[in-house]
């Protein structure tokens, strides 16, 4: 099969590598039909990877067709249009039954794309393990692009608005406006909020943002403009969706009394300095970590089946996969108003 495999920094190359086989009854083989790159995928590019490995196929948000289904599958059969959690787990333990992948009794969870042990999704085939739980057929009134939106991205929006404790009436900031960001923001006016700030370097996001009620000051004035807007108080609730150590600052620093930070960037500073007089002496709650996905569809689904929340829109680019080089640099530099950047494998 093609597949899209990191050489090393900056080096994604469209490639030929062994078919996918099944290594236990429970397993499925999923012919890729959608795959896209996430904001995450560009530590990998980057080369902040997580593990030594090269040479492995990357990404984790795909949707397809199952093709091979081992003799322990029960829910899903051959020609069964699935989308495919980017979070896995075993699917057998209490934690993973309840959809919470991050807390597997077995650990077994993981995430497809960040090493060799779990081969990524951008690649004409994925085995998906554990089937029956990590991949879920698309439901009804569920588009291709819809899904595979849900396979990772809303999924992350709305756990990071949900881990926020956005209340009827608050006042919120986004910090950065990719998709997840975006998608963040309108999951805190489903919750609630009065008024959402969006914050970012890029003019083009900002504007997006307003096109769906964000008020988008320029980020070198942003936290004199909000305590000004909020009369000292600042910010109920914060979400970050970068994950660098100043846009994790930036955050805190909007933060009022008795509010909530929630961190769904891909953090990977070790040495930043948290200032944890100022939290103790605010009532802060901080909360930073990654998204179970599975947990997050039975709110999902029917947002999406219904239209109040249109994930798809934020799709900028269909390419074929045999232009993965380019898809990442273009994403990587933000050329060409890239925000979330598809590979149609049907085309």
């Amino acid at each position: 099969m093609k597949a899209l495999v990191y050489r090393g920094p900056r080096d994604i190359a469209y490639e030929t590598m062994h078919d996918p086989e099944l290594h236990d009854d429970r397993d499925a083989i999923i012919k890729v039909d959608k795959c896209a790159i996430c904001g995450s995928d560009l530590h990998i590019y980057h080369g902040e990877t997580f593990s030594e490995d090269t040479g492995y196929c990357v990404g984790h948000e795909a949707v397809g067709e199952v093709v091979e289904a081992g003799r322990g599958v029960r829910q899903l059969k051959a020609g069964d249009k699935v989308m495919i959690s980017a979070a896995v787990g075993c699917g057998q333990c209490r934690a993973c039954l309840a959809g919470v992948v991050n807390r597997c009794e077995y650990n077994a969870s993981g995430c497809y794309g960040l090493s060799s042990k779990l081969q990524g999704c951008q690649a004409e085939f994925v085995r998906v393990p554990a089937a029956d739980f990590n991949a879920q057929k698309i439901p009804d009134g569920v588009s291709l692009d819809q899904a595979l939106m849900m396979t990772d991205a809303l999924a992350t929006a709305w756990f990071g608005a949900r881990n926020a404790d956005i209340q009827r009436g608050a006042t919120v900031a986004v910090v950065g406006l990719g998709p997840i960001g975006l998608l963040a923001a309108e999951a805190a006016f489903i919750m609630g909020a009065s008024r959402v700030f969006g914050i970012d370097l890029v003019e083009e996001r900002r504007a997006a943002g307003r096109a769906i009620g964000l008020e988008t000051p320029d980020p070198a004035d942003a936290r004199a403009i909000i305590q000004e807007a909020t009369k000292g108080r600042m910010c109920d609730s914060v979400i970050e969706a970068v994950g660098h150590t100043a846009t994790i600052r930036a955050a805190l620093g909007l933060s009022g009394k008795r509010s909530t930070v929630s961190v769904i960037g891909v953090a990977q500073d070790r040495t930043m300095e948290f200032p944890i007089s100022k939290a103790f002496g605010m009532g802060l709650t901080f909360r930073i970590g990654t998204c179970s996905v599975p947990q997050e569809w039975p709110e999902l689904i029917p947002l999406v089946q219904s239209g109040r929340i249109k994930p798809e829109k934020y799709i900028t680019h269909n390419l074929p996969l045999s232009d993965g080089a380019r898809a990442y640099d273009i994403f990587d530099k933000r050329t060409e108003g890239a925000m979330k950047m598809v590979f149609d494998l049907t085309l």
